[in-house]
């Protein structure tokens, strides 16, 4: 058995210790968004700390735990603060989350995160519907592969599913909620992007951009996980606004946002749950 999966293996376990309960639907919460996970039905929560060998969230504003419980019917694990590659970990480390609430039950992830406008259309409080992604952080599948996790090398043709970004476009037209539809892009950060660099990734096809999200993604797939994703437009990057950007700006943009958020992210949910 590889490392890896020893790891995985480990965490699972310690999990399972404290709570048999078993997902349908994974959902990462992004800075300024992680008080969603305090209004649903909850039945436990498992501080990351509380696990044997797993990474522990550093960000201000990160909770940095699992939440188990229920949004309607629908039983839910919601990650309420990532591990960040700029934080110093390896990506084996950042994407192991995502790893182990597959392993947990979870057939679908919802993706969220705060993010710069990168587009000149969009503005502050948008949300953008992720249709496709732009990884330039290292791929979390480097390294060891498992059998147990997936391929060598799995098809990224559809990292997005279409299924499920129709059901989120359909949440939102419902709820008479704007939304924007665009491909992300994952640098390392933490610093923001200089304005040259925000015009790369403009030229490079990028709507908006963020420093997590894109090696989520890569690792759900290729652990058979249903991707979908929303970012928040917490602000807009270098160079497309002139005021300078800090991390107190996004959490302020993501609290104006939440009541819309929680809406969309819980029709969202509903909605996907139908299907599964």
């Amino acid at each position: 058995m590889s490392e890896i999966y020893e790891r995985l293996m480990r965490c699972y376990d310690c999990v399972r210790k404290k709570t048999d309960f078993t997902p349908k639907i994974a959902l990462v919460l992004g800075s300024g968004l992680g008080e969603f996970a305090d209004g649903i039905d909850i039945r436990v929560t498992v501080d990351y700390n509380e696990i044997e060998d797993f990474p522990v969230s550093t960000v201000l504003g990160h909770k940095g735990r699992f939440v188990f419980g229920y949004i309607g019917s629908v039983p839910v694990v919601i990650m309420q603060g990532r591990v960040h590659y700029y934080e110093g970990y390896s990506m084996e480390d950042v994407v192991l989350p995502i790893r182990l609430m597959k392993m947990l039950g979870a057939e679908v992830l919802l993706l969220t995160n705060a993010a710069g406008g990168v587009n000149y259309s969009f503005e502050c409080g948008d949300f953008m519907l992720i249709n496709d992604q732009i990884c330039m952080a290292p791929s979390p599948l480097i390294g060891e592969n498992p059998d147990e996790l997936g391929v060598r090398f799995p098809d990224m043709s559809e990292i997005y599913s279409k299924r499920l970004r129709n059901i989120v476009k359909s949440s939102a037209r419902s709820l008479d909620i704007p939304l924007r539809e665009g491909v992300y892009i994952q640098l390392t950060g933490p610093n923001y992007e200089s304005p040259s660099e925000v015009r790369m990734v403009r030229i490079l096809g990028a709507d908006a951009v963020g420093m997590s999200t894109a090696c989520e993604a890569i690792a759900a797939r290729h652990m058979g996980m249903e991707v979908v994703g929303i970012s928040c437009i917490s602000n807009l990057a270098c160079g497309v606004s002139s005021k300078p950007l800090s991390h107190a700006e996004v959490q302020e943009t993501a609290d104006k946002a939440a009541p819309k958020f929680t809406a969309l992210i819980t029709s969202s949910i509903l909605n996907i749950a139908g299907i599964l």
